[in-house]
């Protein structure tokens, strides 16, 4: 897969086109991307995928507190690079662009900068100006401009329609298994180990505090989960927690990620690592002595290999 920031110098055979967030790449936007690619490759054409960055709620949400996402951009890359398409641009998305309308940007940019032969579009696609460019507006635009159009129909699991607002809630609802089956894969976090209190040290369960790469990026429920960890090229059994530990920060309201990886110990700090979430244990609890506390994560411990091994 080539990738393009932006559209200009373009030399494209054929271009059978999608446009989207595509946030998550979930199973839903394979399904799209699948049809993409196969369409193509039997047309002798090539396959582009256009998305934005950053995401476009970004730019037009005038409070951009508490937008979260399931992928960052470099996260959107390798998924994309999954589906077997042919060339990937990157347009920068600003308020000018947001302001386009819907035929502007399918003659400005599809049209005349990328040349689109067949545009193929999910069920609830909408871009344009006020979202105004829905398929109707697309195949007004398509027999004008003289390309194909086609709509790609939903997809669904039985939690439902498979979409990124869908897989977000099953996320932040603790409901981790549903999130990954609609994903296709198990939900990740990437971030850097930074100095923490060490409280775990002292009762035998050392952790590294991570603080996530992308402010934006979406981080699951308070809880305990069984993770794997990407350390340089290795991965690493462990379990993390998400909350604000109150068994130790009586009166502190400060969430943290923190993860407590088996058998290791060597310095993480600075280092970037990469969180595989892969089960949920249990909600995040209280307990009246830290003795209770490192007895219970004994039994975490205990859970969390039983189920990776």
């Amino acid at each position: 897969m080539k990738i393009h920031e932006g559209y200009e110098n373009l030399s494209l055979v054929n271009p059978f086109v999608t446009i989207g967030v595509f946030d998550g790449v979930h199973l839903g936007h394979r399904a799209l991307l699948d049809h993409l690619s196969s369409g193509a490759v039997k047309a002798g054409a090539e396959s582009v995928v256009i998305t934005f960055n950053p995401h476009p709620r970004l730019v037009l949400s005038e409070k951009t507190e508490g937008l979260y996402f399931l992928s960052t951009l470099e996260e959107k890359k390798k998924l994309l690079a999954e589906s077997k398409i042919d060339h990937l641009i990157i347009m920068s998305f600003t308020k000018e662009l947001g302001n386009l309308e819907a035929a502007d940007f399918i003659r400005e940019i599809l049209v005349e900068r990328i040349g689109v032969t067949r545009l193929i579009v999910g069920y609830d696609n909408h871009f344009g100006k006020n979202k105004e460019g829905d398929f109707k507006k697309i195949r007004e635009c398509a027999e004008l401009f003289n390309f194909e159009v086609e709509q790609i129909s939903e997809v669904s699991a039985r939690e439902g329609v498979i979409s990124s607002t869908a897989i977000r809630e099953a996320l932040l609802k603790g409901r981790l298994e549903d999130a990954s089956r609609l994903l296709g894969y198990d939900y990740s976090l990437t971030g850097t180990v930074i100095q923490g209190r060490k409280l775990g040290r002292s009762f035998g369960f050392p952790t590294a505090n991570i603080k996530p790469s992308d402010s934006h990026k979406l981080i699951p429920a308070d809880g305990v989960y069984a993770v794997e960890v990407l350390v340089g090229n290795e991965k690493l059994p462990g379990m993390l927690s998400i909350g604000f530990n109150p068994t130790v920060n009586k009166g502190r309201e400060i969430r943290s990620i923190e993860v407590h990886i088996f058998n290791f110990d060597m310095d993480l700090y600075n280092q970037s690592v990469t969180i595989i979430f892969r089960f949920r244990l249990r909600d995040e609890k209280r307990f009246d002595s830290v003795k209770q506390l490192a007895r219970q994560m004994e039994l975490d411990k205990q859970a969390v290999m039983r189920l990776l091994t």
